[in-house]
């Protein structure tokens, strides 16, 4: 691959990260934390998004495309991509490093929830996330998935500041790495609460 096609392939990477599969990563977590509300709030806002016109087009193009783009050229470059010792600081490489860690561990875990829950045949609804999340198994995978993909998008958010010029000193991304490192936090706990709520639910 050409240097200049390898630069585009990665902007877009970058960008398909944020916008179109970041934001649905947030907007899904917080649907799903309505499960702490009880099922019948949960089942009402997914119904909800099931009643929105062209919803399969919509899902088609601005989530199911960009998400296998950047599911499979992410594994490309976790596979492929160096380690840059000696290239940026310390605490940069750590964060390359569990980029690629986290984005293998939310590729698997994407396929795996898709699987088990957009392509189960099943309509979406509380009881049948209580049920899959009564597996300890299922449960753990999910938490670990769910904490995985958080921090994936935090610090991939965090990478595309700089690698945009939108943070470009020192401070600033001492800085963003600081509030990076907060939405992840929140992310995470959304995404936990979520899946603990279904689980006690016992079903």
């Amino acid at each position: 691959m050409s240097q200049q096609k390898d630069f585009w392939f990665r902007r877009l990477h970058s960008l398909t990260g944020v916008l179109p599969v970041g934001l649905f990563l947030v907007f899904h977590l917080f649907t799903n934390a309505k499960a702490t509300n009880g099922s019948a709030v949960y089942d009402q806002a997914v119904a909800g998004i099931r009643e929105l016109p062209f919803l399969t087009v919509i899902e088609f193009l601005f989530i199911f495309l960009p998400l296998l783009y950047h599911g499979v050229y992410g594994m490309y470059i976790a596979f492929t991509a160096g380690y840059n010792s000696g290239q940026y600081s310390w605490f940069r490489n750590q964060m390359f490093v569990w980029q690629r860690i986290t984005g293998v561990i939310t590729f698997i875990f994407v396929v795996y929830h898709l699987w088990t829950t957009r392509f189960s045949g099943n309509a979406p609804s509380f009881d049948m996330v209580a049920h899959l999340v009564s597996s300890p198994f299922a449960f753990w995978f999910m938490i670990i998935g769910v904490v995985a993909a958080a921090f994936h998008f935090a610090n991939g958010l965090w990478g595309f500041l700089i690698h945009w010029g939108v943070t470009v000193g020192p401070r600033s991304q001492r800085l963003s790495a600081y509030v990076m490192g907060g939405i992840w936090i929140v992310i995470s706990f959304l995404g936990v609460s979520s899946l603990v709520a279904f689980k006690s639910a016992g079903v």
